[in-house]
């Protein structure tokens, strides 16, 4: 095998992108994912990983407008959703839970189910989908939603990728301060596909400073690599020679945000350097040498 292709990257741990990348003798690896994770980030400042930006949407594509609303406002977004099934939109309902968690006070998928159906009654067509229900009954309530037989499909987190709704223009999030930024954006990544334009609302109230500060970037933009960079602030790059994905660091000295300028000239300088395969017999190298022989930056 001479080429690894990964798609939706962010979903891989260390370990399984290891397992399949060791299938093949050193394989050329292919990455992709809408927004890298805080470990990836890190990796391209260091030149493990080359990358490309795509950052035009496809034609005919409207940006997504998000807003963050309290739980209070909820029932200003049923009326608002109410107008738009009206016009012939549709809309995903994200619950994080299945089963009651009394800890984590969360609405689960089923319970939401019920107030959608009792609030909308006859004019709205509601089905319920998530990760327990079998594969054929699965792909039955989403075929349902792709035709149009379904309004409003509530959901958990298993329509995060892979689903791809046209008509679906209006995503909601309920509890959206337990979600990180890379999750956010997936899901809100799953209307805005056609040419109308799209909504994705986020209904939460953060406890949190972070759980504030998530929910005020994702209103900020739709860039999933700026998002990256966010969560790259908020929760630290992890280990770059181990399998935790954030985290901060163990770095002596340097700040992967706060220095990347200086990283990044780093980079270029040590290419340079390492260009010659000859260079740790060189003179002018000989104290970096012993540097990089010293286990203790690396372990």
């Amino acid at each position: 095998m001479g080429l690894v292709i990964i798609d939706e990257q962010h979903r891989f741990g260390v370990g399984q992108r290891r397992l399949l990348r060791e299938k093949g003798l050193n394989p050329d690896v292919l990455m992709m994912t809408a927004t890298p994770i805080p470990r990836t980030l890190a990796i391209t400042a260091f030149g493990d990983m080359d990358v490309s930006i795509i950052d035009q949407l496809p034609a005919g594509r409207k940006p997504i407008i998000t807003r963050w609303v309290q739980h209070e406002q909820l029932p200003v977004v049923l009326d608002w959703m109410a107008k738009e099934l009206q016009k012939g939109a549709q809309v995903y309902f994200i619950s994080p839970l299945i089963e009651e968690s009394e800890a984590l006070d969360l609405k689960n998928a089923l319970a939401l189910e019920e107030e959608l159906k009792a609030y909308f009654g006859r004019s709205a067509q509601v089905a319920l989908l998530h990760g327990k229900m079998k594969s054929d009954d699965k792909e039955s309530v989403m075929q349902g939603f792709k035709d149009g037989k379904t309004d409003i499909l509530v959901s958990t987190t298993v329509i995060e990728v892979g689903v791809n709704v046209p008509n679906a223009t209006i995503m909601v999030i309920m509890d959206a301060d337990r979600f990180g930024l890379s999750q956010l954006h997936q899901l809100r990544g799953r209307v805005g596909r056609g040419q109308k334009q799209s909504y994705a609302v986020l209904v939460a109230n953060p406890k949190t400073e972070s759980g504030k500060q998530r929910m005020k970037i994702m209103t900020e933009t739709t860039d999933g690599f700026v998002l990256a960079e966010e969560d790259l602030k908020m929760r630290g790059s992890g280990e770059i020679f181990g399998s935790r994905q954030s985290g901060l660091p163990e770095f002596r000295v340097a700040d992967i945000v706060e220095d990347y300028p200086i990283l990044e000239e780093a980079r270029k300088v040590a290419s340079q350097i390492t260009a010659d395969p000859n260079w740790r017999q060189q003179a002018d190298w000989h104290l970096l040498s012993l540097h990089l022989d010293r286990q203790d930056y690396l372990d």
